[in-house]
Order: C-alpha cells, then structure tokens, then sequence
C-alpha cells in the first residue's frame, strides 16, 4: 500500500483555492473524485505521497508547503487597475502573477542585503504631472528616440533600454502548453520597486500592441504604482470605465511612442489614406490603431475620418497579421522545425536581466542550486544552455 501523505488539509484546499483552481480540475489532476479531493481537504482520509506531490505541482507550491501546521503569509494580490467589468483572473494569471512576485522578491532582497544604490527614477512622478514630462523623463532616462529605432523590432530595443537601467522584463504567452494566458484577461502588470521593478508583458498580443504595454507598465514605475492593466492601447470611448492610473499612464505611453512633436510633422496628408497611416505607425513601432488615436487627440482628424481610418485600419491590420503569421510558421519551420526553442522562451519568460543575476550568483556561490533552478524554470544541467541564448 502506498505511503499516505500527512498534509495539513485547510493548507491543501487553501493551495488550491488560491490557485483558482475547481475541485473538479483539481481532482482529475490526481484521478480520484471531487468526493475524495473533499476529504483530503476536510481531513477525512489522506492523499498518497505521489498524489500530493502532483497536486503540489499543479497548485504551483512547494511540497514541503502542505505539511505546514497552519495557512503560510502568501503573496499579496497586486492591485487591479483593469477596466470594470473585466473577467475574473484564473489560473494561468494568478501563477504569472505568483512567479514574478516570488523572482522580484528575490533580487530585491538580494539588491538591499548588497546594499545596492535605489534606483532615482522609481517613483519620480506621481499622477497629477503631466504625462508628456513623464514621458519625455523616461525617454532621456532610457536614452531611446522613437524615430531612430536600429531594427524592425522596437520591442526589443526597448526591453534592452529598461534592462541596462535596472527594470526587469518578462514576457511570456503561458505557463505550459496547456495553460495559456489570456490578453483579454492579462495584457500587463507592474511591480514598483527601487531596487528591482519588474515589468511583465502578455506576449499573447502582436508586437505593437505589446510595445504599448510595455511602455505602459513602464509608466506605473515612474508613478510607483504597482497593479495589473488590461485594454491598455488608446481608447476614445469608455473612458469612465477605466481607472485614473490607467488613463495617465496610456497617455504617457503614447507621448513616449509618438511623441507630439513628431507626430505633428507627420502632417495630415499621411492619414489620406489608410496604408500610409500603417506605414507610419510601423516606423514608430506602434499599431495604426494607435496612430490615429494620437491624432485625433492632438486634433489632426476629424471624428468621421477616424471613424473611416479605423475601420480600413482593421481589415489592412487583418490581412497584416495573416500575412505575419504565414511568415513567421515558414521562418520558424526552417530555423527550427521541432518548435520555438525552450530556453529562448524562459529567458524571455525569466527576463534576460533576472537569468544573468540567477546565473551570476550561482556560479559565485551565493545561490543554492535549487533555488537558482526554481528561480529560472531550468534544470541546473540546462543552465549552459539557457546562458548561450543570452548572447544570441
């Protein structure tokens, strides 16, 4: 008869409570029913060792947790700046959330235990500035204009300007293959901190509307606010169902993005036609979508021209991203026809900073190897190869 595991049962049903997760999801998990999960929970009978471990990696908690006498100080929930009415956050939400509270914890213990200077620009600004002093503070600070991009890929620009100034990245789509994230539910959020702010990206979305985001969570660093956003990009209607912090911190996204002066010398002629406003919009990184909300605010067109722009915006964004998605699966399939490479998309996940910290203090001596393994979601043997993508 197998080994009976002598958890702790309100500390196992708070496990799986606080990963918002169904009895039902819970006990297929372990193959039983949602009767015997019940008295698991209520102390009734006890799971095997095995079942426990397996719900243990399900609910995304140490084993070691259930055997605790009483429910552990869990991570606070991060403040939800989401727009009314938005959807509960599920399961895949609260593990992102969980995760990079738990790696931010970390580094800024680490930072403060080393006595490392805090960082001037956390907090800077509060939301009665004004959003184009923040924005251009932040433009300065991370020394980016957004005419003279390197490459196709501003993102990435970006996420490297915030890193080398101290702002942790992460971005990722899902936790594992069948648990993904949900944009709709998700797009960002940000950990204000400073010494060690973390910014996460939902990179469900394409790579404009991701840039918006990030710029976004950037901004809720110079306010210091730390909380969760959804339906980041511009909006001209709704606006009471969004939140104060989230108003401000869209309009110093988009005077960071397209910032007035440039968008101005634009003139109006490009917004004529749909396509040359799409081209613009790619040249500063940003959706035409976005564009044109700028210029609507900054009274460049009409509402009956926006109206237009928006709704040929759509179908030429449409056939866009097909045209993107039919590239991309050939690229991909040329480059690497088993799949996307797993230890690019947990440094992505991890942010590119973080694993080099883990890494760094690893190989010093100052990281136990499991934590340096759960910090980073790679096997110690693995570490050698999650380090080459660094410099890819």
């Amino acid at each position: 008869m197998a080994d009976k595991a002598f958890i702790t049962p309100n500390v196992l049903k708070w496990a799986r409570e606080s990963a918002k997760m169904s009895e039902e999801i819970a006990a297929a998990k372990v193959s039983v029913s949602v009767d015997k999960l019940q008295e698991w929970e209520n102390g009734a009978s006890q799971p095997t060792i095995k079942q426990a471990q397996t719900l243990a990696k399900a609910y995304k908690r140490p084993f070691a947790l259930f055997f605790l006498p009483e429910i552990p100080r869990d991570f606070q929930p991060l403040q939800d700046f989401r727009k009314s009415g938005s959807k509960s956050l599920t399961t895949s939400s609260i593990f992102i959330i969980r995760e990079i509270q738990q790696k931010q914890a970390w580094i800024s213990d680490a930072y403060a235990d080393n006595d490392e200077i805090k960082l001037p620009f956390v907090g800077r600004f509060t939301i009665n500035d004004n959003p184009q002093t923040v924005a251009q503070d932040i433009l300065k600070t991370l020394d980016i204009h957004p005419t003279h991009y390197k490459s196709e890929n501003p993102i990435r620009e970006w996420i490297d300007a915030a890193e080398t100034k101290g702002i942790f990245v992460s971005r990722t789509s899902f936790i594992h293959s069948r648990l993904k994230l949900d944009s709709e539910e998700l797009q960002g959020f940000a950990i204000s901190d400073p010494f060690a702010p973390f910014v996460f990206v939902n990179s469900d979305d394409w790579n404009a509307p991701q840039l918006f985001t990030l710029l976004h969570e950037i901004a809720h660093i110079w306010i210091s606010e730390t909380g969760i956003s959804n339906d980041i990009e511009p909006e001209i209607k709704n606006k009471d169902k969004f939140h104060p912090v989230e108003l401000f911190c869209n309009e110093v996204a988009a005077n960071a993005l397209m910032p007035k002066d440039i968008v101005l010398n634009f003139g109006t002629q490009i917004y004529q036609n749909s396509k040359e406003a799409f081209k613009a919009a790619r040249l500063l990184g940003v959706s035409s979508f976005a564009l044109i909300v700028r210029a609507l605010n900054l009274g460049l067109i009409s509402i009956p021209i926006y109206q237009k722009l928006k709704k040929q915006a759509d179908i030429d964004f449409a056939e866009y991203l097909k045209r993107e998605a039919e590239k991309k699966a050939k690229q991909k399939e040329k480059e690497n026809p088993g799949g996307p490479n797993y230890f690019l998309l947990q440094l992505n996940r991890n942010s590119r900073l973080f694993t080099q910290t883990v890494l760094d203090a690893f190989r010093g001596g100052s990281i136990e190897p499991t934590l340096a393994s759960n910090l980073l979601n790679v096997q110690i043997n693995k570490f050698q190869k999650l380090e080459a993508q660094l410099f890819r």
